[in-house]
């Protein structure tokens, strides 16, 4: 890990982060424009952004017609997120593997990108998230592609639940993430046993706009694809 760093420690390092992934491929076109793609129509849906960070994603969606709230850990994140989206939007800071300070059934739709590969045990998180969706709700979330441990680290069990680390440098800040690799069944068991059914898997492209901005990153992927990110679509049932 690099010196002095804590791991996840966003407050650290939240306005790096939210600077380099403002125009990252990524955050900017491949995570974001791919969770919108998967939303949809949202016009007048009431939508949780779960770990919203500095709200990019919350922003999008509500510039399409969402009624949009969000929620942080990082009391910085939530602080950068109210900038951006004024005070106008219910944000908060709440840690999603606690009780969530939402009444049950308040959301049409919850977003979880790239929260819940943070976390060990996803039972308590999956339950509240599915609590505060009314039936027939959805779940939109990015995490981790499992095979990410297997490509870092190859001696690594795919079948395990297992944390690793790794260093980024933000804007030039260094910061330590540290994840929680799970194989695929895994995720999908835990979706289920939570009373969501799985409607969609995605392993999207990044925006069609990408090949021209990163010709040197996408010119490894003659298909223009990648894998970083799987996507997934839940409904409450």
């Amino acid at each position: 890990m690099a010196e002095n760093s804590v791991a996840n420690d966003y407050d650290t390092f939240a306005e790096a982060y939210t600077v380099e992934n403002e125009t990252s491929l990524i955050n900017a076109y491949y995570a974001r424009p791919a969770i919108v793609n998967l939303a949809g129509n949202v016009a007048d849906r009431r939508i949780l952004d779960a770990g919203c960070g500095p709200g990019a994603v919350t922003a999008a969606l509500r510039e399409r017609g969402a009624v949009v709230s969000g929620f942080d850990r990082s009391a910085k994140m939530i602080e950068l997120a109210r900038q951006r989206l004024g005070t106008e939007t219910d944000l908060r800071v709440a840690d999603i593997a606690q009780p969530l300070p939402y009444p049950d059934g308040a959301f049409d739709d919850v977003v979880a990108a790239l929260v819940l590969h943070y976390l060990e045990d996803w039972t308590a998180p999956l339950a509240e998230l599915r609590r505060v969706l009314k039936p027939g709700g959805r779940l939109i979330v990015a995490v981790n592609h499992p095979i990410l441990l297997k490509m870092v680290h190859p001696e690594a069990s795919y079948f395990g639940t297992t944390k690793w680390s790794e260093e980024y440098t933000f804007n030039g800040q260094e910061a330590v993430l540290t994840y929680w690799h799970r194989p695929l069944h895994a995720m999908t068991d835990a979706f289920t046993t939570a009373g969501f059914r799985t409607a969609v898997i995605s392993e999207p492209p990044p925006a069609p706009e990408a090949r021209e901005l990163f010709p040197e990153e996408l010119g490894k992927f003659p298909s223009g694809a990648f894998l970083s990110f799987l996507f997934f679509v839940l409904e409450a049932v």
